[in-house]
């Protein structure tokens, strides 16, 4: 399939030498052709750069100090050149179709701003993981108005939305980044979420990505893996309250989930206890007592 829409796949990879190889072939051998495929190499100290030097003609490298992976988005997409921006994390594949059911999504419904889709579990030996079943349709789905009343939930075929499913229009993905670079790690959930709350978009409700499953997994394997989520879940609403004020009712319900299991975080880039004061301190005392409030419930139900 060829389009005059040019798709750029954005890699981000960190010491995933063993997978990075797989990632790249899956983005260069789509069924969909007018593709620049771009990995950011966020200062790996792995062979991660002698498996770039072998597509040096095939793709665009950038390869950068240690960042995190919200420096990683925000260099790849100030490289890019493409109308539809897709995101691959290094250990994840696409399957062949993707890009072409996805341009399609985007060309059958050129008001729409975003395309999510789910992917399939594999394990390190390319076994499936489990089967998942999609009652509903893949269809134009427009929850902009339930994420300003912070009712996100309920409301998309999706129970996650992660990175290997996320594409956006350039458009819109200009309007989110650069993106605050604090947010290390998990820094889709600061994209999708704007995504969700400035456009309607399109869920396609087919796996046409591998997600994998392994024991160096930077987020879904973690054995802090509950501090990492306060972390994310704080940095996150406190961005986007700053940037998109008209999204406060919802990220306030990320706020109050992040300090219901916030612990005393401790980090060596972010003053975790700075911010929370500063996020509480700027609410209405009616709206304060409300987030305090469901955090409180968070923290009964966990």
């Amino acid at each position: 399939m060829t389009s005059k829409i040019c798709v750029s796949i954005l890699i981000n990879n960190y010491n995933y030498a063993e997978f990075l190889e797989l990632a790249i072939d899956s983005a260069l051998n789509q069924t969909y052709s007018n593709v620049e495929v771009i990995v950011v190499d966020d200062g790996s100290t792995d062979n991660s750069w002698e498996i770039l030097k072998k597509y040096e003609n095939k793709i665009i490298t950038i390869c950068k100090e240690n960042g995190g992976q919200a420096s990683a988005f925000n260099a790849g997409f100030r490289k890019s050149q493409g109308d539809i921006i897709c995101f691959l994390d290094a250990d994840d594949a696409f399957l062949p179709e993707k890009l072409e059911k996805v341009v399609r999504a985007f060309e059958k419904y050129p008001d729409i701003g975003w395309c999510f889709h789910p992917l399939k579990l594999i394990n390190a030996n390319y076994e499936i993981i489990d089967l998942q079943s999609y009652p509903d349709k893949s269809g134009v789905y427009d929850v902009t108005s339930h994420m300003k009343r912070g009712k996100l939930r309920g409301k998309l075929p999706l129970e996650s939305i992660i990175t290997s499913g996320m594409c956006l229009s350039r458009f819109l993905l200009k309007q989110i980044l650069p993106m605050p670079e604090e947010i290390r790690i998990t820094s889709d959930d600061y994209i999708k979420y704007a995504a969700l709350g400035m456009s309607k978009g399109f869920i396609l409700l087919e796996e046409l990505a591998h997600q994998r499953i392994h024991a160096n997994n930077a987020y879904t394997r973690r054995p802090d893996k509950k501090q990492v989520t306060s972390e994310v879940a704080i940095l996150t609403a406190y961005n986007l309250k700053a940037k998109f004020p008209f999204l406060a009712a919802f990220v306030n319900e990320i706020f109050a989930y992040g300090i219901a299991t916030y612990t005393d975080v401790g980090s060596n880039h972010v003053d975790f206890n700075k911010i929370i004061h500063e996020y509480t301190s700027s609410l209405p005392i009616i709206e304060k007592i409300k987030v305090m409030m469901r955090a409180k419930i968070y923290s009964f139900l966990f």
